[in-house]
């Protein structure tokens, strides 16, 4: 569960809490195959949706028209 930063500071990125949820699942998805593929090291204590919003919050992930 996200705690910190709070979905509505999150959804006020990206528009919705909808879209939140779906820019949150594909980066969170793009994390686990880099992971896997070993291009690129993640905190391995940190949950890929937790590293997702907080890209998202620190404004490293941008949501566009889907």
């Amino acid at each position: 569960m996200i705690h910190e930063p709070s979905i509505d500071m999150l959804a006020e990125k990206v528009g919705s809490k909808y879209a939140l949820c779906i820019v949150a699942a594909k980066r969170a998805r793009q994390i686990i195959s880099a992971s896997k593929n070993k291009s690129k090291d993640f905190p391995e204590n940190e949950k890929p949706l937790t590293i997702a919003a907080n890209e998202i919050f620190d404004g490293k992930v941008i949501a566009t028209k889907f």
